[in-house]
């Protein structure tokens, strides 16, 4: 993007907002590596945000707070609705809500006709599930590591219509690309019609290669459908580039709007194949908007899509993940109580991915000999569940969990939760655990830390 096209996409005032003129003009002539190293640049950005003394907030998976400038302007603009009430909603609303979709299009690499805005990952992901025209015995292909919510909308369409879903386990730490490729191809059939993936794995941080795992499905006669929550906004890609059927994220995760707010893609040849929530005689079966009558809706979220569009590219995507010499991976392990309390343990580690670390992906399960399944139940732990939320992610009773954590103790000479997780830090058995990660300190954790390794 060149100067001029960089002016023209933010608008004066926009970038007013964030930096002086002559901050921007020299932060537009220095390179991405550069001002991805830049103090001052960051200092500045981080400004744009107001934070609460009372915690450390670890989490911007789940939902990530809006900078003020975006949030003066979405208040602005609930004050600017309530104002013109109903006369805004039939004379203006249409145009804005096209104007936002073409833009967030574009900022996807694609056209309008094939995009809606949504309120979520889920919203999105499930209105393409829910669409399908399932017959019995039909299958469709997911992994154990995708979303819960996904995960639940597809075992629905089982007990509905019959369907055969066929659930593959991601290895936490693969070899190649090809290996992943190979796991998914091994789960499709002849009736295998729809395949769920990750485009980043929020539990496990990992990127998958979409676009192989695409092309391979296609030869088969099989469609995708890709969960973007984690990379929409976080990651510098189009989605074309992906080779998906169908594609869904959360704007309010890494793009910064306010709650909300989500985008569903479809391929403009598969839009007519699938069947819309709510009826709307008023869309042809090729309109994506029929997928979208969601009725009267909070319109003041969908202007200020834009606005946090004009903020997040005055720092750019490419700036976040261009030219670090170091790619550090930050992990926020949260120990509860059982039940899960406010009030929990937290063990904070940081590690450097440009060296090959004795990290527990790599080397627990040779060094411990854990099964596929110990080493899922270590992974929801370091996520914080608890027994209970660990046996519904894996379709498994409590006492099992139970049962799983108690030989995972015994092959890790561990005795406590705490000590367990420690040991995935320090894996091996002779080394010295250091004291500190022992000591009661009282945290008030907000939701659940994601670990999140980049690209």
């Amino acid at each position: 993007m060149n100067k001029r096209e960089f002016v023209k996409t933010l608008g004066g005032a926009s970038l007013g907002l964030v930096f002086s003129p002559s901050m921007l003009s020299r932060y537009m002539a220095m390179p991405h590596a550069e001002l991805a190293q830049d103090e001052a640049f960051w200092a500045t950005i981080r400004g744009k945000y107001k934070l609460t003394p009372e915690y450390i907030n670890l989490e911007n998976g789940y939902y990530s707070m809006q900078a003020e400038p975006v949030l003066e302007a979405f208040i602005g603009h609930v004050r600017s609705i309530n104002v013109q009430a109903s006369r805004y909603m039939r004379t203006k609303q249409p145009d804005d809500k096209l104007r936002v979709r073409t833009r967030l299009a574009k900022m996807a690499g694609v056209t309008a006709e094939e995009l809606i805005i949504t309120r979520n990952t889920t919203e999105s992901l499930d209105t393409v599930i829910n669409g399908y025209d399932w017959k019995p015995g039909d299958e469709a292909v997911m992994a154990a590591q995708d979303y819960g919510a996904m995960l639940d909308m597809f075992k629905l369409q089982a007990r509905r219509h019959g369907i055969v879903n066929t659930v593959v386990s991601l290895p936490l730490e693969p070899q190649s690309d090809d290996e992943i490729v190979q796991l998914y191809a091994n789960a499709i059939t002849p009736k295998t019609r729809l395949l769920m993936v990750a485009h980043l794995v929020n539990i496990t941080g990992h990127i998958l290669p979409v676009r192989k795992i695409a092309d391979m499905a296609h030869a088969r006669g099989v469609d995708v459908m890709c969960d973007g929550a984690h990379a929409f906004g976080q990651l510098a890609f189009r989605i074309p580039e992906l080779g998906c059927d169908y594609y869904g994220a959360s704007l309010h995760k890494w793009l910064g709007t306010p709650l909300g707010a989500g985008i569903l893609y479809v391929r403009q040849d598969k839009i007519a194949g699938l069947w819309p929530i709510y009826a709307d005689e008023s869309m042809a079966d090729t309109d994506i908007r029929k997928l979208n009558h969601t009725g009267t809706h909070p319109v003041h979220t969908d202007l200020a899509i834009d606005d946090a569009i004009d903020f997040h590219e005055t720092i750019g995507v490419e700036r976040i993940c261009f030219g670090l010499e170091q790619q550090l991976l930050l992990r926020g392990l949260c120990v509860p109580d059982e039940p899960l309390v406010r009030n929990s343990r937290l063990l904070i580690i940081i590690e450097n991915l440009n060296q090959k670390l004795e990290c527990p992906d790599a080397n627990i399960q040779q060094r411990y000999h854990l099964t596929e399944r110990e080493q899922m139940v270590i992974i929801y732990l370091m996520l914080g569940f608890t027994n209970k939320e660990i046996a519904n992610r894996l379709n498994l009773s409590e006492y099992t969990v139970k049962e799983h954590l108690k030989r995972i103790m015994q092959k890790t000479k561990t005795t406590t939760r705490t000590g367990l997780l420690a040991r995935m830090i320090f894996p091996a058995p002779q080394t010295e655990i250091p004291e500190l990660l022992f000591r009661e300190e009282s945290f008030t954790v907000t939701g659940l830390p994601i670990a999140n390794t980049g690209s």
